[in-house]
C-alpha cells in the first residue's frame, strides 16, 4: 500500500527517507523507504554546482515528475528551491505548481520562525509541507557549512523554529547539522516527527542522500554520512574494460549482433 502524509505523521517504526532523483533508482529504491526526497541535493550530484542555491524549478520538476512516476509505495516530496518561496503568496504559486505538475504528496521547504507564517499559508491550502531546520544549506555559501546548536542562543533558535513549524502545520521537519542533545530535546518537545540528516539516533527517522551512501559522489563527506556500497571503483572498473574491449575489437562480438537468419 502507498505510505501517505497520515502514515508519516501516525509513527510507529522509525521512518527511512532517501534522496532519488531518476526513474531507475526509485523503481529499486520504492519498495524499501517511506519517503523519497527529490532533494536539491541534486544540483551537486546530478548538475555538478557547488551549492544547491542554482537549482531552478524547473529541474526539480523534470526530475520529480520522473520519480512520482516511478514510486508506488513511498511518499514523494519535492524540495523547493531556493527563492521560490521567500513569501507566502510566491510559495503557494510554486508548490501548487509543483504539486499539479509532478504529482508529489508533499514539499519541503528551508527555515523555521521566519516561514511559518508560509507554511501555515501551504496546509491551509491543502499542501502538506515538510519543514527544515538547524544546518539549512540553501542559507550558506558553498563550504561553510556549521553544525547548529552549540551554544544555548543556537539551541534555543533551533527548539524555536521547530516549535513554529509544528505549531504552523508541517507534518514532520528535517533536523540537519545540530548538536546531538539539541536534536534529541527537540524529538522529544514536537508533536510533530523529526528526521535527522546529522543530527540525533533519537529522531523519528533518517535522510541521507543516495549518492554518499552509494559512494558515487566523491566531493566530500561529511562526518554523518555512512557509506553502504563504494560503487566508485567499479563504475570506472566497467567503463575502463568497455573501453579496452573497444579499442581491442572484443567488443561486439557476433553474439551481440543482429544476423540473418
Amino acid at each position: 500500500m502507498a505510505i501517505t502524509v497520515k502514515d508519516i505523521v501516525k509513527g510507529g517504526t522509525p521512518i527511512v527517507c532517501l534522496t532519488s532523483y531518476t526513474a531507475p533508482m526509485t523503481k529499486i529504491m520504492d519498495p524499501l523507504v517511506d519517503i523519497i526526497l527529490v532533494g536539491d541535493s541534486l544540483g551537486m550530484t546530478i548538475y555538478g554546482f557547488d551549492s544547491t542555491r542554482p537549482v531552478t524549478m524547473e529541474m526539480m520538476i523534470r526530475h520529480t515528475e520522473a520519480v512520482a512516476r516511478c514510486a508506488k509505495h513511498a511518499l514523494v516530496v519535492f524540495d523547493m528551491p531556493f527563492a521560490t518561496y521567500d513569501s507566502p503568496e510566491k510559495a503557494l504559486a510554486n508548490a501548487e505548481r509543483a504539486m499539479k505538475e509532478t504529482k508529489c504528496h508533499a514539499v519541503k521547504l528551508e527555515g523555521g520562525v521566519e516561514m511559518a507564517a508560509t507554511v501555515k499559508r501551504l496546509v491551509e491550502n491543502g499542501i502538506p509541507v515538510m519543514g527544515h531546520i538547524g544546518l539549512m544549506p540553501q542559507s550558506v555559501e558553498a563550504g561553510k557549512f556549521k553544525i547548529q546548536g552549540r551554544n544555548d542562543e543556537g539551541a534555543k533558535k533551533v527548539m524555536a523554529d521547530a516549535k513554529a513549524l509544528d505549531a504552523a502545520g508541517a507534518f514532520a521537519v528535517v533536523i540537519e547539522g545540530t548538536l546531538e542533545p539539541v536534536a534529541h530535546d527537540i524529538t522529544k518537545a514536537i508533536s510533530i516527527p523529526t528526521i535527522g540528516i546529522g543530527a540525533s539516533p533519537s529522531c523519528d527517522g533518517q535522510v541521507l542522500v543516495i549518492d554518499d551512501i552509494l559512494g558515487t559522489f566523491l566531493d566530500f563527506t561529511p562526518k554523518f554520512i555512512k557509506r553502504y556500497a563504494n560503487l566508485s571503483p567499479l563504475i570506472e572498473n566497467a567503463i575502463k574494460q568497455y573501453a579496452e574491449d573497444v579499442r581491442e575489437n572484443r567488443f561486439p562480438t557476433m553474439e551481440h549482433c543482429f544476423l540473418p537468419k
